[in-house]
């Protein structure tokens, strides 16, 4: 066992053909393009755009397989409901906590005190392009929410690329396939499944190109926003990224140790997502292969494929604590007086409408806007103040709600007793070497 121990190390790949080293270098290629040439800087956005088009190209039918394959293969309904509820009780709690702590932050710090903003000096006409959406979203409520989870077509659902859609669709096809089970659930089911492998082989070739799509979104925020572009809201952004900071290691730290994993060897297993969303945006870029790489860890498919996708409509951490650091900030920079009502309000406003921020062109936006016409004593034309560096606190939030979901899927794994632990460590201490670019 020593030898084989020794001669692990020497199988491991040269390290520029590591994709953290490739996307790392990508990233600071492209600060240096923007702050050197800032307008070739800007042209290069069409290589984020691609790639972020060829990822969401194959999230909805990925999601669709390993979903179906994974319930009609788990052979026991009454554990997929169970993993479902279990799931959403985990959703809620982690939520709640997350907005709390954004609220506990914003008040500790007060990033927006001396401020002194008049809310007529501000330029309504900024909101323009979110105020529809945002009027839309605050009108149709819950129940408008529920309904657009059902699909018009499952042919609609997989066009759009509406992943809860997708997940609805599949939840039911793969319950029908299991209760059919025989010899023609099998075959069908065993299809889904070659086809799951060919399409994660498909992910392996797209996901090589990631480095072109991290260069491309650098060099155009350097180049459009300049290096000194968070000046004016410094202190908001530096904030969010600190409670970002203190929720991933403090919260989320102390549940994956509960689940007897390090969160820091967790972070580190999955640097090249980490490192794509950071770059990106945008957590969708990332998510064929996070599925991949969690199954790999040793958590069950069926948890996967349930986990993962609900929770980018269900479990928004890092938007959690931003939606109520955000409100604070405003009130505090408009000297707008909040009453112990108001922030009650804030919380249990926010806990509804940050569950429909997934897939909404400028979500948050969107859905700041929405909460802050909830919020009667807030003047709801402060979001132009958090217009400027939304960019910004994108980053981190996208990367946020991405830790949030993949302990997630970690811990109600290990509640469920669909993780394997040993594999898990072996993976994180790098005794097992994980490649999901080779599909």
């Amino acid at each position: 066992m020593s030898t084989i121990s020794a001669a692990a190390p020497i199988a491991r790949k040269p390290l520029y053909t590591s994709l953290f080293v490739q996307v790392l270098a990508a990233l600071l290629l492209g600060i240096v393009l923007g702050v050197a040439t800032p307008d070739f800087a800007i042209s290069l956005k069409i290589f984020s755009d691609a790639f972020l088009k060829l990822i969401s190209m194959i999230v909805a039918p990925i999601v669709f397989c390993v979903v179906v394959h994974g319930i009609a293969g788990a052979g026991d309904l009454k554990k997929v409901g169970r993993v479902g509820v279990k799931a959403l009780i985990y959703f809620e709690v982690m939520t709640t906590v997350a907005l709390i702590v954004g609220l506990l932050l914003a008040y500790l710090f007060g990033p927006g005190h001396g401020m002194n903003i008049d809310p007529s000096t501000l330029d309504s006409k900024a909101l323009s392009t979110v105020s529809d959406n945002a009027h839309k979203l605050q009108g149709g409520g819950i129940g408008s929410f529920l309904l657009n989870i059902i699909p018009t077509t499952s042919f609609d659902a997989l066009s759009r690329n509406d992943v809860l859609q997708v997940l609805f669709f599949a939840i039911l096809f793969g319950v029908g396939l299991a209760l059919v089970g025989g010899e023609k659930g099998e075959r069908i089911n065993s299809l889904i499944d070659a086809v799951s492998t060919v399409l994660f082989r498909v992910m392996g070739l797209i996901v090589r190109l990631a480095p072109l799509g991290v260069l491309g979104a650098v060099a155009y925020t350097v180049g459009k926003y300049g290096v000194g572009s968070l000046k004016q809201l410094i202190s908001l952004v530096a904030l969010f990224y600190v409670s970002v900071t203190i929720f991933v290691l403090g919260v989320l730290g102390g549940v994956m140790a509960l689940a007897g994993l390090n969160i820091f060897k967790f972070l580190g297993y999955l640097r090249e997502e980490l490192t794509i969303v950071l770059a990106t945006a945008s957590s969708d870029a990332v998510l064929p292969q996070i599925m991949r790489k969690l199954e790999r860890l040793g958590v069950k498919d069926s948890v996967v494929g349930l986990v993962i996708p609900t929770g980018y409509s269900f479990n928004l951490d890092a938007f959690s604590i931003y939606l109520t650091l955000a409100v604070v900030f405003i009130a505090q920079a408009t000297n707008t007086p909040l009453s112990l009502g108001d922030l009650l309000l804030v919380l249990g406003v926010s806990l509804v409408t940050s569950k429909g921020a997934h897939g909404v062109p400028g979500s948050a936006i969107v859905i700041l806007a929405a909460t802050l016409n909830a919020v009667p004593s807030i003047p709801a034309i402060g979001l132009v103040l958090v217009l400027s560096v939304d960019w910004f606190i994108g980053m981190a939030r996208a990367l946020g709600n991405l830790i949030g979901n993949c302990v997630a899927t970690v811990v109600i794994a290990a509640w469920e007793g669909d993780l394997d632990r040993g594999k898990a460590r072996r993976v994180l201490e790098g005794e097992e070497l994980v490649d999901v670019t080779a599909g």
